[in-house]
């Protein structure tokens, strides 16, 4: 049997610190413990590089998306068991809608920010019903879902949409979740 396509978004940033890193790797284990592989952006540093290597030390399969601006600054993870290159960001997040079975974010940037906007809204509007986990490391994310908290009570969004995904830091938690996560009817994006 294959296993599951977990699509990690996360920082490429090495200036993080330590406890980050460390956050990642623990993630990398729950992963090869339930049987995951890594679909993730492609680079060899940072937090990307430190789960892709740390899943292929324990040896998980990962499958590298990413597009050829970056993959031509020589920070691909080259030992990647499948690397596809995209011609911009945009092919990057469509292959990852398209390949993953989950999704999980992790703390990171703009980037990270982007791509969890975008697979929650792509969630919204019923482009797919696939499992989305936000991992609030370390309290990292209390600030956006306090923003979120302002759509939903503005009537920006419906509040019934906060179960297009989980919230925590607790992997016990998060892979009980993605495993036993069976796909809902969503309302309607319109009041």
């Amino acid at each position: 049997m294959q296993n599951k396509k977990l699509c990690v978004y996360c920082s490429s940033s090495t200036a993080v610190e330590d406890k980050y890193f460390s956050n990642i790797e623990m993630l990398a284990q729950y992963m090869i413990k339930y049987n995951y592989d890594l679909l993730y952006g492609g680079a060899n540093i940072g937090l990307m590089g430190a789960v892709a290597k740390k899943v292929k030390q324990m040896g998980g399969k990962v499958y590298s998306v990413i597009p050829k601006a970056i993959n031509s600054k020589g920070i691909s993870y080259e030992e990647a068991d499948q690397i596809i290159i995209t011609d911009n960001m945009q092919q990057r997040k469509q292959k990852f809608a398209e390949l993953a079975d989950a999704f999980i974010v992790m703390p990171g940037g703009f980037g990270t920010l982007d791509e969890l906007a975008e697979i929650i809204t792509l969630k919204q509007l019923s482009y797919h019903n696939k499992a989305i986990v936000i991992n609030n490391y370390d309290n990292f994310y209390d600030n956006l879902l306090k923003q979120f908290d302002v759509y939903y009570d503005n009537k920006f969004t419906k509040k019934t949409y906060k179960n297009l995904y989980m919230v925590s830091t607790d992997y016990l938690e998060i892979f009980d979740y993605l495993e036993n996560y069976s796909p809902k009817a969503l309302d309607n994006k319109w009041f």
